[in-house]
């Protein structure tokens, strides 16, 4: 369950590969450490490195062909992926919409090979059918699963399977394809991983997570007496001064939401630099024209070397 409240990113990339299920993805326990956003250094000469950002908000694949375009088509470029960072079309970039967009493409190298692995072109949509085969089929990830167990696992990947087929078509786009691997970084999955995070750490059924349960869920002694580890000591002072909100000694749904939405910090990072970077009126939301304005910053192009802009770029 682990991974379905900290980062998906950070160790479920692998083990989702493997077994393509909502349900093998929720048991897998380590992770502790955000997934680098770019391979490149944070900083370049003593400054903010604009490559790091570029591969950040592109993907490095896609900022490296952003570097061939002109200035002229960067920005155009950047304004057709501004309308798809705008979830709700409303002309504002949130903070949420921002890390929704990078996480996304920290995983789409992810999806890449799972699709690679299913045998699927671009253009082709995986069925159901084909998915339970994945799972349970001769040679299957879960194929020795006792039948109550394949009950439960299919119930659960059919609930997210629905909500990630925007379509309605019952099967999944390699797009719809990524929601359903990882929930955590589309907010259409919200409400899904929510309720998959109560199933797995609400062990009595009460509609809220204790301290109990929630430490249970992060770390369990292997030995008799074992003495708990510092680091789930500082979880245990999360849990009360950070996640408990209302101070009433358990988490309801409104903090399990915030809970899930705070465990990457490398991408919140970004996202902060981003902001404070190219937010002009300072109201803690990026208008297109203020990205665009900006575009040096999220985007590269003939004009970039080495991750510095040259002087002289063209206003809009």
């Amino acid at each position: 369950m682990r991974n379905m409240i900290l980062s998906c990113i950070s160790c479920s990339i692998v083990f989702c590969i493997l077994s393509n299920s909502a349900f093998v993805e929720s048991k897998s326990k380590p992770r502790t450490a955000d997934k680098e956003l770019s391979d490149l250094p944070h900083t370049f000469e003593g400054e903010h490195s604009l490559a790091f950002d570029h591969d950040a908000f592109l993907g490095r694949d896609e900022a490296k062909r952003f570097d061939d375009l002109t200035p002229e088509e960067s920005k155009q470029k950047l304004g057709e992926i501004v309308d798809k960072i705008d979830l709700d079309s409303d002309g504002q970039i949130t903070t949420e919409e921002m890390a929704a967009w990078i996480s996304r493409g920290m995983l789409l190298d992810d999806v890449d090979r799972a699709w690679k692995d299913l045998e699927l072109s671009e253009g082709d949509k995986l069925s159901w059918e084909k998915h339970m085969d994945e799972l349970f089929g001769e040679d299957g990830d879960l194929e020795d699963e006792d039948d109550e167990t394949k009950k439960t696992i299919s119930a659960r990947d059919k609930r997210r399977w629905a909500t990630a087929d925007v379509d309605g078509d019952g099967k999944l786009s390699k797009e719809e394809y990524l929601a359903f691997l990882h929930p955590k970084q589309d907010p259409k999955m919200r409400q899904v991983v929510i309720k998959e995070t109560m199933e797995d750490v609400d062990k009595n059924n009460d509609g809220f997570i204790d301290l109990d349960e929630y430490i249970k869920d992060l770390w369990s002694s292997n030995f008799p007496n074992e003495v708990e580890p510092e680091w789930v000591k500082t979880e245990r002072n999360k849990f009360s001064e950070q996640r408990d909100v209302n101070r009433d000694g358990k988490l309801d749904l409104d903090e399990v939401d915030k809970w899930i939405a705070t465990d990457d910090n490398n991408v919140q990072a970004e996202v902060t630099h981003l902001l404070s970077e190219s937010d002009a009126d300072q109201d803690g939301k990026l208008s297109k024209s203020e990205i665009l304005n900006r575009y040096d910053l999220f985007v590269g192009s003939q004009a970039t070397n080495f991750g510095e802009i040259l002087t002289g770029h063209d206003e809009l």
